[in-house]
Formats: C-alpha cells, structure tokens, sequence
C-alpha cells in the first residue's frame, strides 16, 4: 500500500524554518529564567592518547523563553485550570501533572498565516495597537482563505523585526500589538488547536503595562485549552506569501513542565 505523505515529500517539500535562534542575553520576557549556554569541555581540554579530542555543552533556560509553547499548567484563573483542574492540586512534587507540556501532542496540522500587518497597509504595526476581531476577518478574506476546526493560526503584527533589538523587542514602554481578549474568543470559537504570534507575549500589550494583564492567555489556556506558541519568526511566511501550510511542532517531552522551547516548521510542496 502507498503511503500517500512519503510520496508528497519524496515529491518534494520545502520549509520555512518558524523558530528563533537561542543566544545568550536574546529578549525575554522578565518573568522568567534567561537562557544560558556555556561550554564546560572544550577541544584540547582533554585530549585521547590517539589524538582525538570532544567538547561539550550545557544549558540552563526558562522553559518560556525563545520560541515556545504555553502548556496549560503554564495560566490559572481562581486557582483553577482548564477543565476546572484544581491548580494546587495538580502540582506533584514540583511538577505538574495534570496539563503539563509532557500532555501536548506532537502538532502536524493545517496551518494559517494571518498577515496583519501586511493587510493593515505597514510593516510593523505600532506598539499597543490591538489586532481587532474586524482585522482578523477582514485578513482571512483578503488573503482568500478560512478557518477550520483544528488549525494552528499564526498572527503576524510585524513586531518580529524588533527581536535583534532587545528591549524594544520587549516593549515594556511602547507597548506591543497583538490581539486582546475579544480577538482571542473570536478565534477560540472558530475551534482552533493552537495560536501563535511574532511578539513576546503573544497578545496585545498597553504601553507602559507590561505583563499586569494578559486576558487572551486566560481565554485560550484556562477557558478553551487552546495552546499559544509566542516568539516566532513570521517574515518569511509573509514575503513568500504563504498563508496556508503544514504546520509541524514538537515540544521537548518534559514531565510536568509548564512550557518547551520549540522549532515549529511550516512545510509547503516545493
């Protein structure tokens, strides 16, 4: 029997590669723990009796740093989690149990481009400005494609051009756009599995207000088990103007985690 997905690849298949790179003292949110790569063995630190010589790494991070993927352990409401898991309860000796990122399938799903910015007429839409529920339609029927149950929709405000920028990529004075909770219901009743964006914290953020409020992240985490993936690299997707896709993402398998740094691909036919 013919296996109809190794044909298309053997066809041929190309990718845009979604994921940023991890380099120490990259921007982050402050929230959480910085990622940190050194080399504890380097070449010639030892060296075998025939010559040969191997270095190796190690790394501390944030599991929310970087690309990744907000587990639903990662948000609580009331002190509970999506489903009504109780968020005190579902922490077992230091991990979480219930909702943590070890429960997130690996993703291959149909994937959507919504090119924001590019429909809204700029490059980089301003700090603060909320992408609308009228700016989400008004994208998907100028770009000729609909939502369906189970897709991955990857909002691009342009913000990811700040990302070598550091504390601009951050915002915490200019504020950063995104959707705000009504976008966010608008796309949970569509069904969708997961959400992403090319900012910091995936959602829109007031100038001046930092982290104090982030009510998309509850509709999606706590109320609809809608995983967000933040940080992504969306400029190629839109140059190339590819707005609908395969979409693959694999978290690191670990137990009771609340998070995983990723590196979403988006798979075309080449």
């Amino acid at each position: 029997m013919s296996d109809a997905l190794l044909e298309a690849v053997t066809n041929g298949i190309s990718f845009v590669d979604l994921g940023r790179q991890l380099n120490v003292g990259m921007p982050q949110s402050p929230n959480h723990p910085q990622f940190w790569h050194t080399l504890p063995r380097r070449h010639g630190d030892m060296v075998r009796a025939d010559g040969g010589s191997a270095a190796n790494d190690m790394i501390t991070t944030g599991t929310h740093v970087g690309t990744h993927i907000d587990a639903l352990a990662h948000v609580s409401q009331d002190g509970k989690l999506f489903g009504g898991a109780d968020a005190g309860q579902s922490c077992l000796g230091g991990k979480y149990v219930e909702h943590g990122v070890h429960t997130i399938e690996p993703m291959v799903r149909r994937g959507i481009l919504l090119d924001a910015a590019g429909y809204l007429g700029t490059d980089v839409l301003e700090g603060g400005y909320e992408i609308t529920v009228a700016d989400l339609q008004g994208c998907l029927a100028a770009q000729q494609v609909e939502l369906r149950a189970g897709d991955v929709v990857l909002i691009r405000s342009g913000w990811g051009q700040r990302f070598a920028e550091g504390a601009a990529y951050v915002g915490k004075d200019s504020g950063v756009p995104g959707i705000s909770e009504d976008g966010a219901a608008w796309l949970a009743a569509q069904g969708i599995h997961a959400a992403g964006a090319d900012s910091i914290a995936f959602e829109r953020l007031a100038p001046g207000g930092g982290h104090a409020a982030l009510p998309a992240h509850r509709v999606f985490l706590v109320e609809n088990g809608i995983y967000i993936i933040e940080a992504l690299d969306l400029e190629e997707l839109a140059q190339r103007r590819i707005h609908e896709f395969t979409f693959v993402l694999v978290p690191l398998n670990i137990f009771g985690a609340t998070g995983s740094p990723v590196r979403p691909l988006a798979l075309v036919a080449a």
